[in-house]
């Protein structure tokens, strides 16, 4: 017994040097090779990610690349949307570029013409002091109504491009927030009859602002308003047609965008709300500038303008100077001669 277990011992005792003997050269033929690898590595300066793909790189390939989703909503499926950027930069950078200029720009140009020629003043006649009508109620009612809601909409929509910019830092951010919130309702309830009173502008006065050859001749002399001889004109003369049309263009195509935003998703997908908002923000300040002109010009630059809107009777040597043609076709329609109300004489 004790010769078997000796010889046991023995054995098992060459295994273990064995092994032993084994695990070291397996540890010099490898780990320390890895080991001189690494420290060879680092003193050549290889960068371990230099051979790593980059950001841009995938975006190249995103034609290429293919796969799938489990999310039911297509929308959320979208981790990327590099167009993003480009609304992000047109948002941020050239949407308020484009707005100061033009917003600013037109109230120059108007300060620089009340400077230098100053109000445009009626001329006396003998017929001054008779009325003739010139819009019946319906027709300021169409007029005040979308005139009204494009001063909340342009307000409410100056904020979305200015506000953060220009008012947070006057008023705080809880102010500015709340304020951000009622014009964005205000923007959204008062665009429905902004659109019906643009509807009601088309139907009532597309036929008066067709264009026709007195409008060359309107444009050929600026309007009267640098040589002080004003061209004949119909109803409405060349640039009036041209503030029709802007708002019915603009307003429609305003409207189809902003529909579009109030109800995200329904119509188009998230490239095709950011090409929207691009389009409504663009055309929103252009129109912006144009009715800041057409305000100037109906009340502050020209003397008897605002009475159209107001009482709707202009005076007759007024409408003569501006619009001749036109009276002279009102007072073709009836026998009696033109729609005129004589002006009671004050008291003595």
């Amino acid at each position: 017994m004790t010769q078997s277990f000796m010889r046991r011992f023995v054995t098992a005792l060459a295994l273990v040097v064995g092994l032993a003997f084994a695990g070291d050269t397996l540890a010099q033929g490898t780990g320390g090779g890895n080991t001189q690898n690494i420290v060879q590595g680092q003193s050549s300066g290889a960068n371990p990610t230099a051979r790593s793909v980059t950001e841009e790189q995938l975006f190249q390939q995103l034609d290429k690349l293919t796969g799938r989703v489990s999310i039911p909503d297509g929308k959320a499926a979208v981790l990327q949307q590099p167009q993003g950027r480009e609304y992000r930069a047109y948002h941020e950078s050239t949407l308020p570029w484009i707005g100061g200029i033009v917003i600013l720009g037109m109230l120059v140009a108007l300060a620089a013409f009340y400077f230098t020629k100053g109000r445009i003043m009626m001329e006396p006649d003998e017929e001054s002091g008779r009325k003739i009508l010139r819009f019946n109620t319906f027709e300021r009612f169409t007029h005040w109504l979308t005139a009204t809601c494009f001063i909340v909409l342009a307000i409410s929509g100056l904020n979305y491009i200015f506000g953060k910019r220009l008012l947070m830092p006057l008023i705080g951010p809880d102010a500015f927030a709340a304020w951000s919130q009622w014009a964005k309702f205000a923007h959204n309830y008062l665009s429905w009859p902004f659109m019906l009173g643009v509807l009601f502008m088309l139907v009532v006065w597309i036929k008066d602002n067709l264009p026709d050859r007195t409008d060359i001749a309107w444009l050929k002399a600026g309007g009267g308003f640098l040589s002080g001889k004003h061209p004949p004109a119909r109803r409405f003369n060349a640039g009036q047609k041209g503030i029709f049309w802007s708002v019915v263009l603009g307003g429609i195509a305003m409207s189809v965008t902003g529909i579009i935003m109030m109800f995200p998703f329904s119509y188009t997908d998230i490239g095709g709300m950011q090409l929207s908002q691009i389009i409504h923000g663009t055309l929103g300040v252009i129109l912006i500038a144009i009715l800041i002109a057409h305000i100037y010009i109906g009340s502050l630059g020209m003397e008897g303008a605002y009475d159209a809107m107001g009482s709707g009777e202009v005076d007759l040597a007024w409408a003569k100077v501006h619009h001749r043609l036109w009276v002279e076709e009102e007072g073709a329609k009836t026998a009696s001669g033109r729609q005129t109300t004589a002006r009671p004489a004050p008291a003595e």
